[in-house]
């Protein structure tokens, strides 16, 4: 199985250099179709538990250059958290993928640690892997028990849930071919979603029950006239399309051309036919005419730190100083949006990220530049609430005249 390693190790390699994402890597992978599990799960589970690995082996040394101090990683993320691996099958191989010179301090490291088991540290952040800024954050904002729910729940992978699409299937046809129905429209499945049938035809949409509910907040209805402003790939587009049952008019944008094609390949392999997309920078306004649109849905770019179940190299990458970046842009994205809202019309705001500055603290600057605004909801939904990912939703109204 060296080359699977290998192809584990390159992955990480990428992802802590480079600041890619373990989920594209994966997916261009040349990857043996027998592999993928395994590769799956050392790579996340290796991110999701970079700090408690490394202390594990910072007892015996206290640096490595980055390869090594990988690979030992993934070396002890096998031996501790995959029963399937033999320790002993981990070790040998870890030694083999080693540069020659640091073959005997990883075999040394390894059997160290294996001589003497694993240390539980007490320090939360370790314990859990998240940076300890991320953690001070959440204890202020939402209290210290919340904020170790989160983190706890991002150390497993989130269930895997779709979502019918009610113009293509309806209940009874998706019971009758192995899906189950959680809430509303969210089914899960006793396979992998993607294998089936329903998947490929665009019966079911794989999307995430917390982002299910973003769109409920919009409530959009059949005729009616929607925007979707940061659309790509389209998930809540289409469902967007499914509420207004294929009746009405959607616009869809993005501010890459490769990703509306994304949106609109979504549309025809689901059986939406009232969305027309259009490439559009959200945060320049006067792309559409004033008060042209009954409901604008604004899932907005953010620090993504509701994400960190399926994303967990977030944590990593995400520094502080970003956050105010992205706060700034999503302001822009507000007060240029809002002009097409009519009166009366609805302007759902949303984020998949867990920071009041970017959630609450944002709409309530918003409110105080834009008094023809009146909040009527907003929720905060936790990773662990709905196993899935954390999400802030929040729906506007503009006052009629």
């Amino acid at each position: 199985m060296t080359d699977s390693r290998q192809e584990i190790l390159n992955i990480l390699m990428r992802v802590q250099r480079d600041g890619s994402y373990a989920s594209l890597l994966i997916r261009s992978a040349d990857i043996d179709e027998k592999d993928i599990g395994f590769v799956t799960e050392t790579v996340y589970g290796t991110i999701r538990n970079y700090a408690l690995l490394e202390y594990q082996w910072h007892r015996f040394a206290k640096k490595a250059d980055l390869r090594t101090a990988l690979l030992l990683d993934m070396t002890l993320y096998q031996m501790h958290f995959m029963e399937s691996v033999p320790a002993y099958a981990a070790v040998h191989e870890a030694v083999a993928m080693a540069d020659k010179n640091k073959r005997g301090f990883v075999n040394a490291v390894l059997r160290s640690i294996q001589r003497e088991g694993w240390q539980e540290p007490e320090e939360l952040s370790v314990r859990l892997s998240h940076p300890e800024w991320i953690l001070k954050m959440w204890s202020a904002h939402y209290g210290a028990d919340t904020a170790e729910a989160i983190a706890m729940h991002d150390q497993q992978p989130s269930a895997v849930c779709g979502r019918m699409n009610t113009l293509l299937a309806d209940r009874q046809q998706l019971m009758e071919e192995g899906f189950s129905f959680l809430a509303h429209d969210c089914v899960v499945c006793g396979q992998p979603i993607q294998r089936t049938d329903a998947f490929r035809s665009g019966k079911v949409i794989i999307q995430g029950r917390s982002s299910q509910e973003v769109v409920r907040f919009l409530q959009a209805e059949p005729g009616m006239k929607v925007l979707d402003l940061c659309a790509a790939p389209g998930t809540k587009t289409q469902q967007i399309a499914c509420a207004m049952e294929n009746r009405g008019e959607i616009t869809a944008c993005d501010i890459y051309e490769q990703r509306t094609k994304l949106i609109s390949d979504l549309m025809a392999k689901t059986g939406v036919s009232i969305c027309q997309t259009k490439v559009n920078d959200a945060s320049k306004p006067g792309a559409f005419a004033e008060k042209s649109f009954d409901r604008i849905l604004m899932d907005v770019p953010c620090s993504g730190l509701g994400d960190l179940s399926h994303k967990p190299e977030i944590r990593w990458h995400l520094q502080p100083q970003d956050i105010d970046a992205l706060v700034s842009l999503q302001k822009q994205i507000l007060d240029a949006g809002c002009a097409y809202v009519r009166e009366n019309g609805i302007l759902v705001y949303s984020t998949c990220t867990l920071n009041r500055k970017e959630n609450e603290a944002q709409i309530m600057s918003f409110l105080q530049r834009h008094p023809e605004f009146e909040k009527e909801e907003e929720r905060t939904i936790f990773p662990q609430d709905l196993d899935s990912d954390g999400f802030y939703v929040c729906r506007l109204r503009r006052k009629p005249l």
